[in-house]
This record gives structure tokens, sequence and C-alpha cells, in this order.
């Protein structure tokens, strides 16, 4: 399978969710099902019914979880020596030619991509756009209400 690339701030995080999974959630949903048995007959137990389905969630979470790790390709951007050019894990700071509008983005993994903390995805056209130029340089960006035009303020490794 491919690597993928992650953050150093996107595996923490992943791997908090899956210490969570295995060591908070897991037990927990394991005793809500030993006492839904305790009640008797399964066949017309809710809480047994709910706590199953809950199980095979937190499962498949996990094993998801999992899997996204062993593949993920760890960049951690301080050390990135890309000479100003916008890379996976930059920082860019973005002028919208035509709203005069400011803002900042961190290019990151698709699992990451979060654009209400200013997080974009990688393959998102507005980070697919911006890779490899650098601050001064405008680009066009294709976005559901046609293209933007974006010049590129400061290209930061953070």
């Amino acid at each position: 399978m491919n690597q993928i690339p992650i953050t150093v701030k996107g595996e923490k995080k992943l791997r908090d969710e899956l210490k969570q999974l295995k060591n908070v959630d897991r037990p927990r949903v394991i005793e809500a099902i030993a006492e839904a048995r305790a009640h008797g007959d399964l066949s017309e137990n809710a809480e047994y019914d709910a706590a199953r389905e809950q199980q095979g969630f937190i499962e498949g979470r996990i094993k998801e979880v999992e899997a996204k790790l062993s593949n993920a390709r760890v960049i951690d951007p301080k050390t990135l020596n890309a000479e100003g050019r916008v890379v996976f894990g930059a920082t860019v700071t973005l002028l919208d030619v035509d709203t005069d509008e400011e803002v900042t983005y961190q290019i990151v993994g698709d699992d990451e991509a979060d654009i209400a903390n200013n997080l974009i995805s990688v393959s998102s056209p507005i980070a697919r756009g911006l890779i490899g130029k650098e601050a001064e340089d405008e680009v066009e960006v294709p976005t559901p209400n046609g293209i933007r035009v974006l010049e590129i303020l400061e290209v930061k490794y953070i």
C-alpha cells in the first residue's frame, strides 16, 4: 500500500485516538455487554444489541486507525528545507486578490484536514495549486464559485 503523508501533529492525534479506543472505549463496551448479558434473555435485550453494535464500531475504528498509522509517512515541517517553496506541511499566508482578504492555511494529509482550523488537505484544489510555488507568486485556484486568484504572502515551516 502507498504511504500516506501525515504531519507530526496528525500522527499524535491518531495515536491518542487509538489509545482512547483501546484503553477506555473498548473496556467500557465490554463491561456494558457483560452487564446486558446478566439481564438474561438476549433476544429481546436492546442494551445488549446496542453494546454489540458499539463494539463493532470501536473494533472497526481501531483497525482503521492502525492501518492509517502503519501506512503513514510522518513529515515534520520544521525539518523541511524547501527553500521557500510551498510543500506538504507548510503554513501559507495568502491574499485573495479580488476580496483583499488574508488567510493562513497549513497543508496537511487528507485525514487531518479541518477547514475550521485552517488545515487544508494536500489533495484539495487550493493546496494542489499552491504546491511548488513561492512567496509573491500568484496562483489561480478553481473553487465552486469560480476561479480565485491568490497571492502567496508568506511560507513557513512550523
